[in-house]
């Protein structure tokens, strides 16, 4: 009972880091478009925008830092191979809990700052320098929103490894065997 339990928090946060991930993932030829037609713009019209510059820079942003859990899932972000695939499961998993304790206080730290940047950017009207000058505040939700699921794809990381650890056995099978 508390695996299936288990199984389906596991479920659901691969489904909602999934889907965050993969809308992050449409901003990209939104963005592609928007530097396409800035240069269009500047160099056949002779008058560049006002706007595309701090537009791509907010889309880059959003792609990044929205990107980050669902890239966690899937396995691809830096890892020391020489050391961690020459260990054992159980100590990979070892090694899985430290890096991603540390990651989740990384990313503690990183929305306790964006949290404060947000109450500053609502309270001072804090826009970008230039001369669209758009508003700050909605980047320092998102970076909430995207550590938040980052540490909600830490934390389901953990809880299979930390089972792992306790039963032996794995509560989900990976399609691939990179020994999570």
């Amino acid at each position: 009972m508390v695996a299936t339990f288990l199984r389906g928090v596991c479920r659901s946060i691969d489904v909602v880091v999934m889907l965050t991930g993969k809308a992050a993932s449409y901003l990209m030829p939104i963005l592609a478009f928007v530097v396409a037609f800035e240069v269009f713009s500047r160099y056949f019209l002779g008058q560049p925008t006002v706007w595309a510059f701090d537009f791509s820079l907010f889309l880059f942003g959003y792609i990044a830092a929205l990107g980050g859990a669902y890239a966690q899932q899937k396995r691809a972000h830096i890892n020391v191979d020489i050391l961690y695939l020459s260990v054992s499961h159980k100590t990979r998993c070892v090694f899985n809990l430290i890096s991603f304790s540390l990651g989740i206080f990384f990313l503690l730290v990183i929305i306790n700052i964006s949290l404060g940047k947000y109450e500053e950017a609502i309270e001072f009207d804090y826009r970008r320098q230039s001369e669209w000058a758009p508003p700050m505040f909605h980047f320092w939700v998102m970076m909430v929103i995207a550590c938040g699921l980052f540490m909600a794809q830490l934390g389901r990381d953990m809880l299979l490894d930390l089972y792992y650890l306790f039963t032996g056995q794995r509560l989900i099978e990976q399609e691939n065997d990179d020994g999570n």
